[in-house]
């Protein structure tokens, strides 16, 4: 087990080692640029108060926490990266946002104060942790009681015919990854993470299993990604 755990960590991080000069420019291709609308839904939902709270954690290059500090007029926010190259590249996009602070860290394990925060987001992050129960259980330790849980992840569509379509055009990822990154590796591990992770309930199912409450989920763009919101009570 503590081998499959540590092949994990590598394998995540010699990815985003591969991908993070491209990563932005890659998302806006892989998806259209629906990655952009899908992150203002997340934070329409999350509706976070001016002077609250957030922790971003696998912030990459910092998407989240600049729709944050916008949404609440330069609130706390602390991103959290533990890959080296995307936490450097993160830091240096939101050097004019004073309000952000970044940690290099694992989601497993949070170097941050018990009840802390009043939001805890993780954006197409949460499928390539090593564990999932440590990482939820993370969240659910630094959020403040009535604090507020919210993951945006790429999920299971509902629709027969977009998921045909889904599935062909994902194939062409990895030789569009090559042309941009130079490599196919980094996308195969994408797609198979993606077709290897939990569908919206299940993962709602481990949510409440590590503390929270009221977990709800709503798809996106037919289920090709999903939010999942839950509550510290």
């Amino acid at each position: 087990m503590k081998n499959n755990i540590q092949n994990k960590e590598k394998l995540v991080n010699s990815v985003f080692t591969k991908v993070y000069k491209k990563y932005d420019f890659m998302n806006d291709i892989m998806s259209l640029g629906i990655h952009r609308i899908w992150k203002k839904k997340f934070l329409d939902w999350m509706s976070p108060h001016p002077d609250s709270k957030l922790i971003d954690v696998a912030a990459g290059t910092g998407d989240i926490a600049r729709l944050y500090s916008k949404k609440t007029k330069n609130s706390n926010i602390i991103c959290v990266e533990p890959n080296l190259e995307m936490f450097n590249e993160g830091k240096k996009n939101l050097k004019k946002f004073k309000n952000i602070k970044w940690i290099n860290s694992k989601a497993e394990k949070l170097p941050i104060k018990d009840n802390s925060f009043d939001f805890y987001s993780i954006s197409f992050g949460i499928r390539n942790v090593s564990n999932i129960d440590l990482c939820l259980s993370e969240a659910f330790r630094v959020l403040k009681p009535g604090g507020r849980f919210m993951c945006l992840e790429f999920s299971k569509i509902d629709n027969e015919m977009l998921n045909y379509i889904y599935k062909k055009y994902s194939k062409s990822i990895p030789y569009i990854g090559k042309l941009i990154v130079g490599s196919e590796k980094p996308y195969n591990y994408l797609i198979e993470s993606i077709e290897n992770f939990y569908n919206q309930e299940t993962l709602a199912e481990i949510i409440n299993k590590n503390g929270f409450s009221d977990v709800q989920y709503r798809n996106l763009s037919s289920g090709i990604s999903a939010i999942h919101s839950g509550w510290k009570i």
